[in-house]
């Protein structure tokens, strides 16, 4: 089957979803790839590098949506420059692979099932030993972990680590962290080795363990509701629970140097947990990076794509950190939908069983119908 690689149109997104390696790796597998003009330029790939690893190179996306069955992109199709939709481009029974986020962008997936387009949504993966290796929700938040601890450490005027000087000592800073996740342990590991003293935050006392493993000190908050679903996510969380919560972070957020937020539930939009009256109580030089924006946001005074400085506490709201280290980024995306579609495929021909697990969680178009039961169900309420 021949895969395409568009360019990533959407503003601020500098990933690829394919890089030059794993393309050689797709043709050994049976397929041919494709790949639009400067597609992976922003990442550090350039078009002799593909080239050299067997991928051909297309100069327009309507050369490359009309030659290809299948699509891998990193963002959800857009509406390209010249007006016309990346969806319109493509050919009834086109395989795309992408992050599409179902259960929010309800309205395009009922347009791709309208127009014949097959989806995987990589965000939809099942988080289970078999599809680790294409998890790309957490290879994506690993890095944002990482890099998020770094951005928030440029904009603090202070140092992280305890350090005894001549001139006397300097007290380590103190890190906040909200949710045990991938981004949040390794925004822990990121934050500890700078020196930094670390409390973690997490609605679900079973990542209690991880956090303290990590040298990280757990602000628990008791309750008896299960707080995680079968996927092992953070559930939606009762408004008695969250006012629990809230009450018993305040003091923690309020004396802390950085604040990080990476509260997320699935199809939900983001729960607030820094209010505006923790912000007004933190101190002045303070920073808060809010990675929840392009979902709502955990912060109630972040603003999404913006670096804005309120109550002389600085607020990080970037919504595409993976896209400022693009060239690891997209590597790690690259080498899940790899995974996938070996996983998927055979000689270079894509089969669906419906009844895999990975199939049955990821797959959320076939055959012009939505038929992922979460989504099927959440277009069903809102009938």
């Amino acid at each position: 089957m021949r895969i395409g690689v568009p360019k990533e149109i959407l503003p601020g997104e500098n990933r690829v979803a394919v890089v030059p390696d794993v393309v050689s790796k797709l043709e050994k597998a049976g397929f041919k790839v494709t790949i639009e003009k400067d597609a992976g330029l922003n990442a550090g790939f350039t078009d002799e590098h593909y080239a050299r690893h067997g991928a051909g190179i297309v100069s327009t996306p309507e050369e490359l949506y009309n030659s290809s069955e299948i699509i891998l992109k990193v963002q959800k199709p857009v509406e390209l420059p010249s007006g016309k939709h990346e969806l319109d481009l493509m050919k009834e029974g086109t395989l795309l692979i992408t992050f599409l986020y179902p259960l929010i962008n309800t309205e395009l997936t009922k347009r791709c099932a309208e127009k014949g387009i097959n989806t995987i949504s990589m965000d939809m993966i099942p988080r289970t030993t078999l599809a680790q290796k294409m998890d790309a929700l957490s290879s994506q938040a690993n890095l944002a972990g990482y890099k998020s601890v770094l951005m928030a450490a440029n904009h603090l005027g202070k140092i992280f680590p305890l350090m005894m000087t001549a001139a006397g000592t300097i007290s380590p800073a103190k890190v906040v962290i909200m949710g045990a996740g991938v981004a949040g342990l390794q925004a822990l590991g990121t934050a500890k080795r700078l020196g930094a003293v670390v409390e973690v935050s997490d609605v679900r006392p079973a990542v209690k363990e991880e956090v303290q493993s990590l040298g990280g000190k757990f602000i628990e908050v008791e309750t008896d509701e299960n707080m995680q679903d079968s996927g092992g996510y953070a559930k939606e969380q009762s408004t008695e629970f969250l006012q629990k919560q809230k009450e018993v972070i305040f003091k923690h957020v309020t004396e802390a140097d950085i604040v990080i937020t990476t509260a997320l539930i699935p199809g939900k939009k983001a729960p607030i947990l820094v209010t505006e009256e923790m912000v007004k109580k933190m101190r002045p030089g303070s920073v808060v990076l809010d990675m929840a924006t392009e979902f709502g946001g955990n912060c109630e005074v972040s603003e999404k794509g913006k670096t804005v400085k309120k109550y002389d506490v600085t607020i990080i709201g970037e919504p595409n950190i993976p896209s400022l280290v693009p060239t690891h980024a997209s590597e790690m995306y690259s080498k899940n939908i790899l995974n996938l579609l070996t996983h998927i495929s055979k000689e270079g021909t894509v089969t669906f069983n419906l009844e895999d697990e990975i199939v049955k969680g990821s797959l959320i178009t076939y055959g012009k119908e939505v038929v992922q039961q979460r989504v099927k169900d959440l277009l069903k309420e809102k009938e």
